[in-house]
């Protein structure tokens, strides 16, 4: 992306997303709204924030959808129902929990590379349609080797789960100190429109809860969720004409460790070294130290990994993430905010799109429009998204208006 960092950076200008939760109908009942009617709806509202029409699109790059989606091709399909005419690109992207900052990039390239002069990145999921056995089928080949680990069962959240013992077992950290971040996500989310749980827990709930792999409860691991969402991004110069509100992204980074959940040879699967590494990048790229930053938005799909991210990035010391999360240096009015939107746990986690609402999340905050979870005088934020056990990690700098 050339122009990352320089004069003319990319901009998101517009935005729009359902709530998550559930969109999909049960089974049995009927269907009022099929997955293009909610994103088609959601487009039209983010391109309205924006100021721009359909004919503006010069690139839509879109989250693949989940198994269960009925139409393939869904990009075409749907840029044919939007009236969208490219000349950038048309395209579907994915690559586990990652996929909806690809989606960014390769939008934010777009509009970098002169493609397009605004660009949509956009998804839509109705995940808690599929099928419980397809679902948890899919998810175990995806998170292994399927000659390997995918005929033991390894779900994604037993990787998680494995991160957790061997956490808890290295620093003396305890459940009360995971269930702190359960707390704090709900407590943020309490406040958020578009988040799935609002409703307040305790620590005592989250330690009394029906254990889901130990030793994760079921407050420490995402529910099932759909979404739908669309970002749209410019440059800078081309935002500013347009008369709208915007934030504008500051430094870029991603790293791979080139493992597959564990590597070939022992290692510390705790350590998270593709969060840190991608974050340094960013922030290098941008001309900040971590100190600058007033909020942070990562992909934490449990609580254990919320701690371990803060501890890679050294917001935390090692041991003390879930503390810190207990002791309000990581809730908002804190000493840096994490996940002010509730995170994957109380916003919701609708895999693919997870990212694309994370960032959603950092645009209001820095346009000052959060509401009652405003961090105050917040100027620059951090995005970090993941694939894998954080083998890989693609962060982003993102700065308010000037």
């Amino acid at each position: 992306m050339p122009l990352l960092g320089s004069a003319d950076p990319i901009a998101i200008v517009g935005a729009a997303a359902t709530p998550v939760g559930r969109l999909a109908p049960r089974r049995g009942e009927p269907t009022e709204q099929l997955e293009h009617e909610v994103l088609a709806e959601v487009v039209l509202r983010a391109l309205d924030d924006a100021g721009i029409g359909n004919r503006d699109v010069g690139s839509a790059v879109f989250t693949l959808p989940p198994a269960n989606t009925l139409q393939l091709g869904f990009a075409t399909f749907m840029c044919a129902r939007l009236g969208l005419r490219c000349t950038g690109q048309v395209a579907e992207v994915v690559e586990m929990g990652i996929t909806g900052g690809l989606a960014f990039d390769q939008a934010a390239a777009d509009v970098s590379l002169g493609h397009a002069d605004f660009a949509l990145a956009l998804g839509v999921s109705f995940q808690s349609a599929m099928p419980a056995a397809d679902a948890m089928e899919g998810s175990i080949r995806v998170v292994g080797d399927v000659d390997f680990q995918s005929p033991f069962g390894l779900t994604p959240i037993s990787w998680y789960a494995f991160d957790a013992a061997r956490y808890l077992h290295d620093t003396g950290a305890s459940r009360e100190d995971l269930a702190a971040i359960a707390v704090k996500s709900r407590q943020h989310a309490a406040h958020n429109e578009l988040a799935q749980f609002g409703d307040p827990l305790t620590v005592d709930d989250v330690l009394n809860a029906r254990p889901i792999v130990e030793p994760l409860g079921l407050f420490d691991v995402p529910a099932i969720a759909d979404g739908a969402i669309c970002l749209v991004l410019a440059r800078e110069s081309t935002a500013r004409a347009t008369g709208k509100a915007f934030v504008t992204v500051r430094g870029r980074g991603f790293y791979h460790e080139g493992f597959h959940q564990v590597g070939d040879v022992p290692g510390d699967i705790t350590a998270f070294p593709a969060a840190r590494r991608a974050t340094d990048a960013a922030m290098d790229r941008a001309g900040i130290q971590l100190a600058d930053l007033d909020l942070a938005e990562i992909y934490a799909p449990c609580t254990i990994t919320e701690v371990l991210v803060s501890e890679a990035l050294d917001i935390c010391p090692r041991g003390q993430g879930g503390a810190a999360a207990r002791d309000g240096e990581t809730a908002i009015g804190g000493h840096l905010p994490l996940n002010t939107s509730g995170g994957c746990l109380a916003r919701g986690h609708p895999p693919s799109l997870t990212a694309l609402y994370g960032l959603l999340e950092l645009r209001q905050q820095l346009l000052h429009t959060a509401g009652p979870r405003q961090v105050n005088d917040a100027r620059l934020g951090l995005h970090l998204c993941e694939l894998g056990n954080y083998n890989a990690a693609l962060a982003h700098v993102v700065e308010g208006p000037q």
